[in-house]
């Protein structure tokens, strides 16, 4: 299986552990909600998907609005095909979601996988956040030393395409350090119990306090003011 076939698979188990849908409702929001899959097509997914009920992981069911069926056998089509997570499925989604390898810090796979932090351990989102930000920090420092090598026989058009890149670089690692600190903080609000506010943390009971521990539950995200993190895929930050 090839790297980008995998992580399609972990997205559509993903999509499908929310809720059953049918191809199309897949492909609309893999590439909506899930910007690396923007230019994939039909032909990816259909495969991936008969791989997966081959396995058990899905299963095929009819539509289950009547007068969609009724409008397809008029027009001599078939119903749509709505896809199910199995049980299987379930429990191999969740065994891919425990993983924290290096593949996972790769760019596409931890697009994905952030993806679906909401549905991930927090122990294993320190991991592949603290992962992705080592595999990041040591790109930087080749880019800085290709740099310094050769910056003195690249014109001025070549040389802002590179700063660019580092910059792109430099903004995730930045992005990442804020999310790694907000999980921290959110673990050990969660180690303090409940009863035991920390220094500046709303009592038990009050609407912030709701509040915080809910955001701590989900990781505890950073709140920007409007901001938007950089893109994980963004083909400048490779």
């Amino acid at each position: 299986m090839s790297r980008r076939s995998g992580i399609l698979e972990f997205a559509v188990l993903g999509l499908l552990r929310e809720a059953p849908m049918h191809g199309y409702e897949l492909r609309k929001r893999l590439n909506t909600s899930l910007g690396i899959f923007r230019a994939f097509s039909y032909g990816t997914l259909y495969p991936c998907l008969k791989t997966l009920v081959a396995n058990g992981w899905l299963i095929e069911e009819p539509g289950s609005a009547p007068e969609d069926a009724l409008a397809a056998s008029l027009a001599g089509r078939r119903a749509k095909i709505v896809y199910r997570l199995t049980a299987e499925g379930k429990e191999h989604f969740e065994e891919l979601l425990s993983h924290t390898g290096p593949d996972s810090w790769e760019d596409e796979h931890f697009a994905a996988r952030f993806a679906f932090f909401g549905q991930t351990e927090r122990e294993v989102r320190m991991r592949v956040l603290e992962g992705r930000r080592s595999r990041l920090e040591e790109r930087l420092e080749k880019m800085r030393a290709s740099l310094a090598r050769t910056r003195e026989r690249l014109d001025d058009y070549t040389l802002e395409l590179q700063r660019h890149g580092m910059e792109s670089v430099e903004r995730e690692v930045r992005w990442l350090n804020e999310l790694i600190e907000s999980e921290r903080a959110g673990r050990d609000q969660r180690r303090s119990g409940p009863g035991t506010p920390r220094a500046g943390q709303a009592p038990e009971g009050s609407a912030d306090a709701q509040q915080d521990d809910t955001s701590g539950e989900t990781g505890g995200l950073p709140r920007h003011g409007g901001s938007t993190r950089p893109d994980p895929s963004d083909d400048t930050a490779k």
